[in-house]
């Protein structure tokens, strides 16, 4: 009979797997879907008269504890089951919440479409992140997409693997939950300012911990620790929190710059400069950058299933 610890950590590898060769399937029924109905449905009931700071915090909380809790059950009930079947619910749940493949192939994408032309990339572009990329040049739309790459290397892989090693499946998931209320319903709008910004505290929180790890990890797969001085210089000056963090490891690595100006909803954002080397980016940077992520990946796998090998 398996130990505990031995399902968990074949799980993770097996789900990891499963996210490395397949990316995220388009399909009504995946978690995610069901998730992001769930917030629109709420937000559109909510989001209207007055208290939307309350009521934007009602919305969080309880979806996180209807997800939670229902993860809970299930986490639960499986220990009563056969555990190979423990096995498979717990890879197909982990590979659903990561999705470091998808965030490659879309950012690949990106750099394919602006070999085509501009208006291609800026289409590109607009489908994996939130500032209005109509007057984007090229070089832009390809450091906006490295800075999607290395931010969301955190939100995507790192940070759902950092919760799933602490708190387990109900971790992963809750994690899951934060940070997609966060892509939906945390901006600084109009609309979002007061309702989604109970959700955009709580994934500051959540995120903390992971952005800094990511960094690290960036550092430490190409080898260069000795750039630490340099993350900790640009990544506290980012208008975000978190972001700045495996955004600046990124840069420092590649030897360039991030930040400067953009658009969201209409308004210019002025995002500080991280690094100083203003220069184009080209298939090597990606291809670096790919080499990047997956090599930080799989430093994060080990180290979960060691920790949870070790202490769980």
């Amino acid at each position: 009979m398996l130990d505990t610890r031995v399902i968990l950590i074949i799980s993770l590898v097996i789900g990891w797997v499963l996210d490395l060769i397949f990316r995220d399937p388009e399909c009504q029924m995946h978690p995610i879907v069901l998730l992001g109905r769930s917030i629109s449905f709420f937000e559109r009931v909510l989001n209207r008269g007055n208290y939307l700071l309350f009521k934007g915090a009602i919305m969080a909380i309880s979806i996180i504890s209807i997800f939670g809790l229902t993860t809970m059950a299930i986490s639960y009930g499986l220990e009563f089951t056969n555990e190979y079947i423990q096995i498979i619910i717990y890879a197909i749940i982990i590979f659903f919440m990561i999705s470091g493949s998808t965030l490659i192939y879309e950012v690949k994408m990106v750099f394919y479409a602006c070999n085509q032309s501009l208006e291609r990339g800026r289409e590109q572009l607009s489908r994996i992140v939130g500032r209005d990329t109509s007057s984007l040049q090229i070089t832009e739309i390809k450091r906006a997409a490295l800075e999607t790459l290395s931010e969301n290397l955190s939100d995507g892989v790192i940070a759902p693997l950092f919760w799933f090693m602490i708190f387990g499946l109900p971790g992963i998931v809750v994690y899951k939950v934060i940070n997609t209320m966060d892509s939906m319903v945390g901006y600084k709008s109009d609309r979002y300012i007061l309702f989604g910004r109970f959700a955009a505290k709580l994934d500051d929180v959540v995120n903390y911990i992971p952005a800094r790890l990511t960094a690290i990890l960036i550092l430490l797969s190409y080898n260069r620790l000795n750039l630490i001085p340099f993350v900790l210089k640009y990544g506290k000056s980012h208008s975000s929190p978190n972001s700045g963090y495996p955004e600046s490891a990124l840069a420092a690595v590649l030897n360039c710059r991030f930040g400067g100006p953009s658009t969201y909803f209409g308004k210019v954002v002025d995002k500080p400069y991280i690094g100083y080397n203003n220069r184009d980016f080209n298939d090597l940077d990606l291809r670096k950058s790919i080499y990047i992520n997956r090599v930080s990946e799989i430093i994060m796998v080990f180290i979960v299933s060691l920790v949870i090998f070790l202490i769980k």
